[in-house]
């Protein structure tokens, strides 16, 4: 099989292509050869889908399938679903539940409204990014392309840093404010099982949920696998989430991956996945993405920068104002 994915160096670009490699496949990446670095192996083409004739290292070439991981313009997205018309035999692309119109129902599947985005628009926030992008690439390929609204996305290499930021936390030992309950139900998807996924020739044309089944795991086994692989002398210790919205900490954002029942958000761990399960989405258990982010970061040493992207406000509550949750607590 030979695969192009545009990008190749960020997050879940970099765990296409090692999924491809592991594959025995023949993987070429196309962007700018400004971020990052791609394993032996791998043919590089470069270019710039944002400038004119930025595109051209890709014709005249035949792949079997294209991965596509862009976030910004869509107009971008469909100049290079057109560029590849005809020289790709499946097109990918991966998008997000961010494109869902708020409010969003718990249990909402596929069908629920997106936000209103133009195919041909030159720049926009996230949500209308993403959803003008797959608007473009079905006016291209329509229903053969697989459009993938990826989740919560956990795994080795994760550029924002959420689970990273727990591990880090825990691994600093004492008291961790846990935020409960313990049993809140999350939904998530390991970036390995999502390239899975993407590159499954099994897998129809069409949207899907790509994310785990809500309850795949649940807060308190997220963290109590985060204290197991560190090793780390720490003590979860529970706070209602009532008392920590009481204290202004903003969930997803300062407590990263937790969204408790209740809130505007929580629609982002309560999705219907049933399309994916049923087209063959396999999710490991959450010890093995805790484990492996672990050994991972513990070899990187650091939370790597967004590949081409502009860098997002760092996730993670602030040591004092957790010390002061935890002091109220006793």
């Amino acid at each position: 099989m030979r695969l192009l994915v545009l990008g190749g160096t960020g997050f879940v670009g970099g765990a296409v292509v090692r999924a491809g490699l592991r594959r025995d496949w023949a993987v070429t990446v196309f962007n700018r050869g400004r971020h990052g670095t791609t394993p032996t192996g791998v043919r590089r083409l470069r270019g710039d889908r944002t400038a004119p004739g930025g595109l051209a290292s890709l014709a005249g070439q035949e792949w079997d399938l294209v991965v596509d991981t862009w976030d910004g313009a869509p107009r971008a997205a469909g100049d290079s679903a057109r560029a590849l018309a005809g020289q790709v035999g499946r097109y990918v692309y991966v998008s997000s539940g961010s494109v869902y119109a708020e409010p969003v129902a718990l249990g909402s599947a596929e069908d629920a409204p997106v936000v209103d985005a133009a195919p041909d628009a030159v720049e926009a926030d996230y949500p209308s990014n993403k959803a003008g992008a797959e608007r473009a690439v079905r006016e291209v390929y329509g229903q053969l392309a697989l459009i993938a609204r990826a989740g919560l996305i956990l795994g080795p290499g994760e550029d924002i840093g959420r689970l990273p930021w727990w591990l880090e936390r825990i691994t600093r030992g004492g008291d961790v404010l846990a935020p409960g309950p313990a049993d809140l139900a999350l939904q998530y998807v390991d970036v390995r099982d999502l390239a899975a996924f993407l590159l499954d020739p099994r897998v129809p044309g069409g949207t899907f949920n790509v994310v785990s089944r809500t309850g795949h795991a649940t807060m308190g086994e997220l963290l109590a696998a985060c204290v197991a692989a560190t090793g780390a002398d720490a003590r979860l210790c529970w706070v209602e989430p009532e008392r920590i919205l009481a204290a202004g900490v903003v969930p997803w954002n300062d407590l990263p991956v937790w969204i408790p029942a209740g809130h505007p958000y929580r629609w982002l761990q309560e999705r219907d996945v049933r399309a994916a399960f049923a087209a063959g989405l396999v999710c490991r258990p959450v010890v093995d993405t805790v484990a492996d982010t672990w050994s991972w970061l513990r070899a990187a040493g650091a939370v790597p920068p967004r590949a081409g992207r502009p860098q997002r406000a760092p996730v993670g509550l602030d040591p004092a104002r957790e010390a002061v949750l935890l002091s109220t607590g006793r």
